[in-house]
């Protein structure tokens, strides 16, 4: 089988989208499964969005920010980390490996590791399969 994951990528404005524009400038190949949505700040991703992303097929979500301390919002990515724990305990409710959702803190200065982190996350969704295959057998 050859299965290609759907994967959404809510990037905060000021560092993960930056970092994302930056390995695209320099040409640093990645994965193209990935579908960035920028936010202005990795807080504004709610369980509700993330939830919402499997449920239209998504078979993997990142949600990548700031790293700690260098929030444009000061305390945006902690409120974010916190976020993202209730998150996958509701995807534990769910059924839904919480393997499927990465966060991820990339600066705009690291294009690179925007791309590396996209691939390493495609490669585990390659491992896990399709999610409705995952729902399935539950």
């Amino acid at each position: 089988m050859n299965f290609v994951p759907r994967v959404v990528a809510f990037c905060c404005n000021w560092c993960a989208y930056a970092g994302a524009d930056l390995a695209g400038v320099s040409r640093c190949q990645y994965t193209p499964e990935t579908r960035i949505i920028r936010v202005m700040c990795s807080s504004r991703v709610d369980p509700a969005m993330v939830l919402r992303c499997f449920e239209l097929g998504a078979d993997g979500v990142m949600v990548l920010g700031c790293h700690i301390g260098d929030c444009h919002y000061l305390k945006g990515n902690e409120e974010a980390e916190k976020r993202m724990e209730r998150t996958r305990e509701i995807m534990e409710l769910l059924g839904i490996d919480e393997r499927r959702l990465l966060l991820r803190w990339i600066s705009a200065s690291e294009g690179e590791r925007f791309a590396q982190t996209a691939d390493m996350f495609v490669s585990t969704l390659k491992e896990l399969g399709p999610l409705k295959e995952e729902q399935n057998e539950d």
